[in-house]
């Protein structure tokens, strides 16, 4: 077996543990470590088939993650529940959420075509894309709810960025100070944003991108559409800009998905996830780096932030 670098290794029982969970005949030929995930390892494993071609899987690792076991569970039930779906997630392969099989909990899973987009280039088509894809995860029924939704954020932990207006800060704390709105509980992905969305990008002049696959489930949720939104437009107006994030909500409801009836019920949910954002700038902005997305300084997200917040408390008027 030869590895990619020196990080794409697996661990021995981890090896021997992926082994017995291939055909006969097949053994793993390359391992390659995935960049991008923020708390698990992600590796891409090419297996060599009986005859002479090769497939490819995934392989998450959770290495002293807190919560690993529940992460992994809901993943496993997620990916299992949308099989036959229309939605386009991996399949499940095997799982050992305790470790024990492995050194560390982890899942096996087959591997999507597609690569994530985080440019500026070529939003105006994908954001359309972007929201369809929520539309059709919201509209699936799981015969089993997963847990409902948990909100991370306080009003004890939100972090103002650096020369934020202190009087719009408080405001939109104020704004979940309140209680939840009531809603109508739905299917959420609960990470679903640019990073988790597999695209086929052809070349300019040919056919139009396409969604290829939505990954990462471990945080699927039960609870309102506005929430999954909500998240996604903090994301897009940190990575494109707050204008985007603004018209993601509008391109939800043109896909034909369904947010809160009232403007302040709305506001809620979407300060609510800038909110929690504030607390994992640095978490949230290096990958994106790594990626190639070389300007998101911290500093930059944040101000992104601070814009975004600011317009989405213009929006009460």
């Amino acid at each position: 077996m030869t590895n990619h670098d020196e990080a794409a290794a697996v661990r021995p029982l981890t090896l021997a543990w992926v082994s017995r969970h291939l055909e006969v005949g097949e053994r793993i030929v390359k391992t390659e470590a995935l960049h991008g995930g923020i708390t698990a390892e992600m590796r891409r494993l090419t297996i060599g088939t009986p005859d002479g071609g090769t497939r490819d899987l995934v392989l998450r690792t959770f290495v002293d993650v807190e919560h690993a076991e529940d992460w992994l569970d809901r993943e496993a039930g997620a990916l299992t529940l949308l099989t036959g779906t229309g939605v386009p997630a991996p399949a499940l392969v095997a799982v050992d959420p305790t470790a024990s099989y492995c050194e560390y909990p982890s899942l096996l899973m087959t591997h999507l075509a597609g690569r994530t987009v985080l440019d500026d280039e070529g939003l105006e088509t994908r954001v359309p894309l972007l929201a369809r894809q929520l539309v059709a995860i919201h509209a699936v029924r799981p015969a089993e709810r997963p847990r409902e939704y948990v909100a991370l954020t306080t009003t004890d932990t939100v972090v103002t960025p650096k020369g934020a207006d202190a009087a719009v800060w408080a405001a939109a704390i104020n704004v979940i100070r309140r209680p939840a709105p009531p809603y109508e509980g739905r299917f959420l992905h609960r990470d679903f944003q640019p990073g988790n969305v597999l695209f086929d990008v052809p070349p300019p002049g040919q056919a139009d991108a396409r969604i290829m696959g939505v990954v990462d489930w471990a945080a699927t949720s039960w609870g309102p559409a506005d929430l999954d939104v909500a998240h996604c437009a903090t994301v897009l107006a940190l990575l494109h800009g707050p204008a985007w994030g603004l018209r993601f909500s509008r391109a939800y409801e043109e896909a034909g998905g369904v947010l809160a009836a009232a403007a302040s019920e709305r506001l809620y949910w979407q300060v609510r996830d800038a909110l929690a954002c504030s607390e994992e700038v640095q978490q949230v902005a290096q990958p994106w780096r790594e990626a190639g997305r070389t300007e998101l300084t911290t500093r930059t997200v944040e101000e992104r932030l601070n814009a975004y917040v600011t317009a989405l408390m213009e929006t009460l008027g």
